[in-house]
């Protein structure tokens, strides 16, 4: 989806020419169409959550507080960036079919889920698999909640029910 609530397909090439202000050359040039510019943007999304999982890291090298990191992150991120919805979600919604669009989704939420589940076993919780998946079902959630319920609403409702996961897993 667009910030102004409009689909990708919905929104046509010569429109995003003319936001840009470049010619049709150098968006086909730099981005191969539409397409390659969805994907260009969602590898950028895709490269900057696993930034700040590293920086994160950097930042200490307790699970706990990890967790509590990746907790705060994704309620920050339903408060203040995607206040839309996910978008991985929200183009894998207008690109159905097997694609790249699709296997790149696809390749960011596994390496999602695998991250988080090796948090949960650094962290020595039970079922890590089980807390990295009920995390994923809770972000992606309270992405599509922030939007539709609003932010201030959905956001403390997720860091309250993400940390009860945690604990309820807690050996």
């Amino acid at each position: 989806m667009t910030p102004n609530g409009e689909g990708i397909h919905a929104v046509g090439v010569d429109r995003i020419i003319d936001a840009a202000g470049v010619t049709r050359a150098t968006m086909y040039k730099q981005f191969a169409g539409k397409e390659g510019l969805v994907l260009a943007y969602l590898e950028g999304e895709d490269v900057q959550l696993r930034q700040l999982f590293a920086a994160a890291s950097t930042a200490s090298d307790d699970p706990d507080v990890l967790l509590d990191l990746v907790v705060e992150g994704i309620s920050a991120d339903i408060r203040d960036r995607h206040t839309r919805g996910c978008p991985f979600i929200n183009a894998a919604a207008e690109y159905p079919d097997a694609g790249p669009v699709r296997q790149l989704t696809d390749d960011h939420r596994e390496w999602f889920r695998g991250t988080l589940e090796a948090l949960a076993a650094a962290a020595e919780l039970d079922a890590p698999a089980e807390v990295a998946a009920s995390l994923v079902l809770l972000r992606d959630a309270a992405l599509v909640g922030g939007y539709l319920d609003g932010k201030d609403r959905v956001a403390p409702a997720f860091a309250r029910t993400a940390r009860g996961v945690i604990a309820a897993h807690r050996r």
